[in-house]
């Protein structure tokens, strides 16, 4: 009796195992969200995600602008740190700050007040004039045959790469400031970025933009399905503000007369410093960033930080664009911002009137020196009240007094692009600089009102040729001179 039942139990065990081995198994696609979290970080940690790639940009130059290098360089040491190969990060940067005579600490950039070196073993890839929207572009794509100067490294990625931008610089509606012109406008930025991802040579890509108004190089123009994803200094129509100034709390060190830093911008890079980012996603960095950048009710300095394009991508680990510390692998995360928040910060474009205005200040009084400061400074202020007065009088000569402040100042419905046709921007800032000037850094502000000159039907001939009753003359000052070619 016993070997029957032995007998039956061995053959309906033979039984199951067939059946178990004819049951179809599911497809490794299909798992629970928290083997899909694993499988994740495990091709994270083999290297399978493909190659991380970097390209840094300070898109300014002048000893006031010091904060943009200040933050690339620190970008870069956060990539260094994380495990990316100098060979896969590019570095534009004008390079005018580290051994400027006016840098107390000479061959030093600092990014913070107590703040070590963030200058040393940065590779200058692109400097000086070779740091323009050509170059820029033609890295982005991969296209070393385009390039001009410079290193030659550009971003030869594959289908399974990761990319990451970070550019600081001055901005304004719809356009990014360069050292040489013409400017970065959103447009072709866009154009660019559709073009990268046509040939496939990208599996996902993650812009973080520091200037004003950054929020309108993406606003209804960036697609949701071409797997980038951007975060910006501002929304669409505010500035975003420089920090670490002096005078303000927390001020730089006393020889120092210029802002070390921008507030988005060392709030993403100070959260890095410091966190594991293998376990920290983009969605929780941005809410940090946005909560620490913002404006309060006991502090109106800051901006809105905002988020476009793919924002699926957020939920991904930091670690897979920028690396991580190996220092920081026992660092646990938490929703609440552990990192100092500002009393006070400067609006990007006056950062530079913060600039000259100590320099005049700590002068002795009748040197040469003094004189030559005072110079400076009344030179920028010139520039400003004659681009600002030049375009209020060409909008009151297009529109009447009335009405012509208000169709300058519009702003469109979230969501909408700045311009319907950007060609008739471009021509607008080349028919307003060949009479007027150059915009220059400051002059960006006024984007938004050349844009809606064409949004509402004007044609930049038109403009050409009222805008010699508005400039009847030019100030000769570095500001306003066009020797150097136009914004557009």
């Amino acid at each position: 009796m016993a070997a029957r039942l032995r007998l039956a139990l061995l053959l309906l065990l033979s039984v199951w195992l067939c059946a178990a081995q004819a049951r179809p198994r599911p497809e490794p696609t299909l798992r629970l969200p928290s083997e899909r979290a694993e499988a994740a970080a495990a091709a994270e940690e083999d290297g399978s995600v493909g190659t991380r790639w970097a390209v840094l940009i300070a898109g300014s130059n002048g000893y006031y602008n010091y904060r943009h290098q200040a933050d690339i360089c620190h970008a870069y040491q956060i990539m260094k740190k994380g495990g990316l190969k100098d060979e896969n990060i590019i570095v534009f940067m004008y390079d005018d700050i580290a051994n400027n005579p006016e840098n107390p600490r000479p061959g030093v950039i600092i990014n913070h007040p107590k703040g070590g070196d963030v200058y040393a073993g940065v590779p200058k890839d692109y400097t000086g004039s070779e740091v323009n929207v050509k170059n820029f572009f033609a890295v982005l794509l991969g296209n070393k045959t385009a390039v001009s100067g410079g290193s030659g490294k550009v971003v030869d990625s594959g289908p399974n790469d990761h990319i990451f931008v970070f550019y600081s610089d001055h901005g304004g509606p719809g356009v990014l400031g360069m050292p040489t012109y013409p400017y970065l406008y959103g447009d072709d930025l866009v154009d660019v970025l559709k073009k990268k991802h046509a040939a496939g040579t990208y599996k996902s890509l993650v812009f973080y933009l520091e200037a004003c108004e950054s929020g309108s190089i993406f606003e209804g123009l960036l697609p949701n399905d071409i797997n980038v994803y951007a975060t910006t200094a501002s929304n669409a129509e505010e500035s975003s503000w420089g920090t670490y100034c002096p005078g303000e709390y927390p001020s730089p060190p006393p020889e120092y007369d210029t802002c070390l830093g921008d507030l988005y911008s060392i709030s993403w890079m100070e959260d890095s410093d410091v966190h594991n980012l293998r376990t920290e996603s983009l969605k929780q960095q941005y809410k940090l960033v946005k909560e620490r950048t913002a404006p309060k009710d006991t502090n109106p300095y800051g901006s809105h930080v905002m988020q476009y394009g793919s924002l699926d991508l957020n939920a991904q680990h930091l670690f897979l664009y920028i690396g991580s510390d190996p220092a920081n692998d026992n660092a646990t995360f938490i929703e609440d911002n552990s990192l100092p928040s500002f009393s006070r910060a400067v609006n990007q474009r006056d950062a530079d009137l913060v600039y000259f205005w100590q320099k005049y200040r700590k002068m002795a009084e009748g040197s040469p020196e003094k004189n030559d400061a005072r110079k400076q400074l009344l030179e920028v202020m010139a520039h400003r009240s004659h681009v600002d007065n030049s375009i209020e009088l060409i909008g009151n000569l297009l529109f009447g007094s009335e009405d012509g402040t208000r169709v300058l100042k519009a702003i469109r419905a979230p969501g909408e692009p700045l311009v319907d046709d950007w060609s008739c921007l471009k021509s607008m800032v080349r028919a307003f600089e060949a009479q007027c000037g150059s915009l220059a850094q400051y002059g960006m502000k006024h984007m938004r009102s050349f844009a809606n000159i064409c949004n509402a039907g004007v044609r930049p001939e038109v403009v050409e040729k009222i805008a010699p009753q508005a400039c009847t003359s030019i100030p000769s000052n570095p500001w306003s001179s066009t020797h150097k070619g136009f914004s557009a």
